[in-house]
């Protein structure tokens, strides 16, 4: 990549993985079926990869349901996988967690930061109202936001990302080699991001590039280039200040 960060006029972003740690919500929402265990111990890694097999496969087999509707669904798939015993109550609370989601700690002020350079966009797999939540967690008005309920289809479909490129010439007359994608989760974002011909940067808060973890995030075959790399989003934020390619 021969451009510097700062001669991009576009940052968008995946939320969740990216900005709201997820895997902490995930986990803190999943205890109340988890102590359900009978005396059978589920793990956090344990449970997070399964719901990383259970959210995709739904994401992709079932793109008309709004995001609740889809944690609803992980929910009881995962209580059946592990033998434990859920209920319709339980699965819709868990549909409803994401408000709950905490930030990661240096997510706002990166934000804040960055916001001095660039437009700052979302492209999430949530619904309009659980985003909204989100953006008060965050505390950060973004320039605009699309959300899988807008698009009709989870990411990685590449329709989410010419949505992005579409909205993007539209709302602010940028053209996609404006765009540098952020995002955590190389399966949702980075390998659909490349496949569009957008630049970005990976916000590699598992070190995934360094210890193999997945968690909560279903992991490619095939691990996709990618222009930039960041441990977290303060990095990313110092790196834009010091002017840095």
């Amino acid at each position: 990549m021969d451009k510097r960060l700062t001669d991009f006029e576009i940052l968008s972003f995946d939320c969740y993985g990216t900005l709201i740690d997820w895997e902490t919500g995930i986990w803190a929402a999943l205890q109340p079926l988890l102590s359900r265990g009978s005396g059978r111990m589920v793990g956090r890694e344990q449970a997070l990869q399964a719901f990383a097999v259970h959210e995709s496969r739904l994401e992709r087999e079932r793109p008309e349901l709004l995001y609740p509707e889809v944690l609803e669904q992980v929910h009881a798939d995962i209580a059946a996988g592990f033998g434990l015993r859920s209920s319709p109550a339980l699965d819709r609370e868990f549909g409803e967690s994401v408000p709950s989601w905490p930030a990661f700690p240096d997510s706002a002020e990166a934000l804040r930061s960055l916001q001095e350079h660039f437009k700052l966009v979302i492209l999430s797999n949530v619904d309009r109202s659980s985003f909204a939540a989100s953006q008060r967690t965050l505390g950060i008005e973004f320039d605009a936001v699309y959300t899988a309920q807008d698009i009709g289809s989870y990411k990685p479909s590449l329709a989410n990302f010419e949505y992005l490129i579409d909205g993007v010439k539209r709302d602010f007359g940028c053209a996609p080699e404006t765009i540098l994608h952020a995002a955590q989760s190389l399966y949702h974002d980075h390998v659909p991001a490349r496949a569009c011909g957008l630049a970005n940067a990976w916000i590699d808060r598992q070190r995934l590039s360094e210890n193999g973890n997945r968690g909560a995030t279903a992991v490619p075959d095939k691990r996709p280039e990618v222009d930039y790399r960041f441990f977290s989003m303060a990095e990313l934020a110092a790196a834009v200040s010091a002017g840095k390619g």
